[in-house]
Parts: structure tokens; C-alpha cells; sequence
């Protein structure tokens, strides 16, 4: 089996690809409430295959097609669904989509479906990360943490943004859930950092998406080409690796909520509550995943 090293960064081993990207990107920087939704760019996705795929070791793939596919039909058939995926760097969407597409059967109309939810800063802060985004079908919210220590008065006018920008959101959300559309959210809300535990926390507005949809399935990701760093996103270190995506079964999202609310204390923060419970459950998926990969990594 190839050894996985760091290669070097983004920026040093793509230079060719980012300005490929760049000058194809239509994608939009600055966000208001009439471009929350953006369509994925085939021209863009097809460079970002390029670069993620030869990354990828032999072993890498997606477990639990059939559990996707139970999940589209449903999708299909006029239910809200939802996919829930660990956080560790800006490929894991790039995972989903194209472990989905080469894992045969529907994966390919099951990749194309996927709508993400995704935060503002990755269309607004650096223009990079911004065109690589665009190869994904996605919805644009207003993090609540990005407001966190904003001052009701001085920041009244970002808080009114974030408010437009978030009703749009919703409003976008509910008008695609219910059209045959697997919609992603990393629960987490950021990828995971070593150095900041937190990072692996659930928000706890993922709560509210979990009343607001009727199947989910858990994705867990093991393995990674791209390790994050304190600097520029654009200097996260890259490598080569197993990468699997393991996909739970379908589970009922009103009987999740409720299993998870009566495990908390009378003292427990509710919301958070049922955060933690999902988390958890891709923890303990994550593990089970790794001990398959490991064994790969040693053949």
C-alpha cells in the first residue's frame, strides 16, 4: 500500500487548477437574499474531481449505497430528508459527491440531488475557496456564531443582513426539500479543529432541522487529503489516503429527536441536547469505520 505523506499545500501543489477555477467561477461573493441559493457549476466540479480523485488510495468508497438509495426514494416520493456528515476539512462535500457518483446504482442522480447548507464566509472571504464552493449546489445562511459578540446597535445593520439573509434561506430551504432534494448540513457547523475540541460540538440549531424533516441518514467520514490549518484555508496541507464514507440506515428524524430528548436530564439544554445525540452517533460510526480502514491501510 502507498505511504500517505503531506505533499504540500493547496495553493502549492493546484496552481493550475485555481486559475482554471477562478477564470470558469461564476459564483457570486457577496450574498444577499436573492442569490441564497446557487446552482451547482459542472465546469467547476469537473476540476475539483480532477484534483481530489487521484488523492484518493485504492480502499476509498462509499459504504451504505442502499441506505442513500432508500433515503432518495423517499426523497422521490415527496419527503423532506436530510443528511447529517462529520466535519474534518473543505473536501468532505467533494467526498460525499464523488464517493456517491463511482459507487454505481443511483449514485450518480443521488450526488446530483445533494443541496448543501453552507455558510456565508465561504462565498465572502476569500474569493479561492469561494469558486471552488460553486461546484456545489447549495444554500447560504448567516451563522449565528458569526454575530456572537456583535453589538445590538453598532452591528444593527449586519444583524438586520443576516436576519434578511436567513428567512431567504428557510424560505429556500422549504421550497426544495420536498422536491425529490437530499439536503446536507455538517451539524458540527465548522470544520474539526485539533487544537479547538469545541470545534467537533454540535450547534444546536441543528435541532431545529431535525423537526423540519422526516428521514435522515448519518454519514461518517474516515480518512482525509486535506489536513487544516491555523493560516488560509488555501494552505491547508494535502496528502494522500483511504477515504471511506460510511452512510447509516434510514432513520426516523421525529423518533431520533424524541429518543434523544428523553435520554436528557430535566436541567439539559434541549437543543443541545439532541446536538450531542447526533454527534455521538457519527462518533460511534467514525470508530466502527476506522477499524475497516486500518486493516486497508495495512495490506
Amino acid at each position: 500500500m502507498e505511504e500517505t505523506k503531506m505533499l504540500g499545500t493547496l495553493t502549492e501543489l493546484f496552481s493550475d487548477q485555481i486559475r482554471r477555477v477562478l477564470k470558469t467561477s461564476k459564483v457570486t461573493t457577496v450574498v444577499n437574499e436573492d442569490n441564497v441559493y446557487q446552482e451547482g457549476d459542472p465546469d467547476v466540479l469537473a476540476i475539483l474531481d480532477e484534483m481530489v480523485e487521484p488523492l484518493l488510495l485504492p480502499g476509498s468508497g462509499l459504504d451504505g449505497l442502499e441506505n442513500l438509495e432508500e433515503l432518495f426514494e423517499k426523497a422521490q416520493s415527496g419527503k423532506a430528508c436530510l443528511l447529517l456528515v462529520e466535519h474534518y476539512s473543505n473536501m468532505d462535500l467533494s467526498f460525499v459527491s464523488l464517493l456517491t457518483r463511482k459507487a454505481g446504482g443511483r449514485g450518480k442522480e443521488i450526488a446530483d440531488s445533494i443541496i448543501a447548507m453552507a455558510g456565508m464566509k465561504l462565498n465572502e472571504d476569500n474569493p479561492v475557496v469561494a469558486a471552488f464552493t460553486g461546484a456545489y449546489s447549495k444554500i447560504v445562511i448567516y451563522p449565528s456564531r458569526y454575530l456572537q459578540d456583535a453589538d445590538p446597535e453598532k452591528d444593527k445593520a449586519e444583524i438586520m443582513r443576516s436576519n434578511a439573509i436567513n428567512r431567504a434561506a428557510m424560505k429556500s430551504l422549504i421550497r426544495h426539500k420536498y422536491k425529490g432534494k437530499l439536503i446536507l448540513v455538517f451539524p458540527s457547523g465548522t470544520r474539526f479543529r485539533p487544537w479547538e475540541p469545541d470545534s467537533k460540538k454540535g450547534v444546536r440549531e441543528i435541532d431545529s432541522y431535525i423537526r423540519s424533516f422526516d428521514y435522515i441518514c448519518f454519514i461518517a467520514l474516515n480518512g482525509d487529503v486535506l489536513h487544516v490549518q491555523k493560516t488560509d484555508m488555501m494552505n491547508d496541507a494535502v496528502s494522500k489516503d483511504i477515504v471511506i464514507a460510511t452512510v447509516s440506515p434510514v432513520t426516523n428524524s421525529n423518533e431520533f429527536r424524541d429518543k434523544a430528548l428523553a435520554a436528557a436530564s430535566d436541567d439539559e439544554d434541549k437543543k443541545q441536547a439532541v446536538a450531542d445525540a447526533i454527534m455521538n452517533e457519527l462518533e460511534k460510526m467514525h470508530i466502527a469505520a476506522e477499524e475497516k480502514r486500518k486493516k486497508l491501510l495495512t495490506v
